[in-house]
């Protein structure tokens, strides 16, 4: 399988035992066919005791841990609105659940990468997780600027759907050049990222999130490479349904297109503060 910039989908397995009959694998929903996926009408085995996953697999399991993490956000936001708006002040509790969010989030992201396994409990846990974190942060910056988390839930699923639009439509080929330009950005920026963390801690010098001209563009940078991300999670995706990967794996497309969403949400999100400010 073509690399990724999504660590999720970094050395998966390269399917299953499935076998298919005369009409072959099930259709994806790549770049290069129409047409709905699904499969052809060849019988399928398969010797895991699996099917084969399928685009509707990805889609159900993508959106249950969606609904999770929207759910959490949702009730952790009102929570933490309410908070703010009792006390005018942030809450201990409320910060005890923002930093507990972050880090079984990433605790259980850590999990799933480097077991390399599909779990469904564990990817609704993240994203019950990244809901919690997501929710009470999102709760704090609608404390200040109102609207402001409706406007980063609508522009995070604008460029979800667009990104799936030129996927399906071929307008961006998903190629080995592009995909090492996106993994080197996300490499890039990770490493930036790192370096004004820590400029931050030692210095008090946060050029990259301070809210200036050069946080503005960093933010739409970051963006642009998450959006450009979903490319390369949107192939790997249909790599591993023409593969013959069981069903089971739809759980963990799920979790990779999660870990995207999360990261270009936070972007939107701290983008919008910059622009209100």
């Amino acid at each position: 399988m073509r690399s990724s910039s999504n660590p999720a989908f970094r050395n998966l397995p390269r399917g299953g035992t499935q076998t298919y009959g005369q009409y072959g694998p099930p259709v994806g929903f790549d770049q290069t066919q129409g047409g709905a996926p699904g499969y052809g009408p060849g019988q399928v085995t398969s010797g895991e005791g699996d099917r084969p996953m399928t685009v509707d697999d990805v889609v159900i399991k993508t959106g249950m841990s969606l609904g999770v993490a929207l759910v959490v956000g949702i009730i952790t936001g009102i929570w933490a609105q309410t908070s703010i708006a009792e006390t005018g002040r942030l809450p201990g509790a409320l910060i005890g659940a923002m930093i507990g969010g972050l880090v079984v989030g990433l605790v259980i992201s850590l999990v799933i990468i480097f077991k390399q396994k599909p779990s469904g409990p564990l990817t609704l846990a993240y994203s019950a997780a990244e809901g919690l974190f997501l929710g009470a942060l999102s709760g704090v910056f609608e404390a200040v600027y109102h609207g402001i988390a409706l406007q980063a839930i609508i522009g995070t699923a604008g460029v979800f759907i667009g990104m799936l639009v030129v996927y399906k439509t071929g307008a961006v080929k998903v190629t080995p050049k592009l995909t090492k330009w996106i993994v080197g950005a996300v490499v890039g920026v990770a490493v930036l990222m790192l370096f004004n963390l820590i400029a931050s801690l030692a210095f008090d010098f946060n050029p990259l999130r301070g809210g200036g001209p050069l946080a503005i563009v960093f933010s739409i940078v970051c963006i642009g490479i998450a959006a450009f991300s979903f490319l390369l999670d949107f192939d790997q995706a249909d790599r591993m349904i023409r593969a013959g990967m069981p069903s089971k794996w739809a759980w963990y497309t799920a979790f990779g297109l999660m870990t995207t969403l999360v990261w270009l949400y936070l972007e939107i999100l701290r983008l919008l503060s910059y622009l209100r400010e």
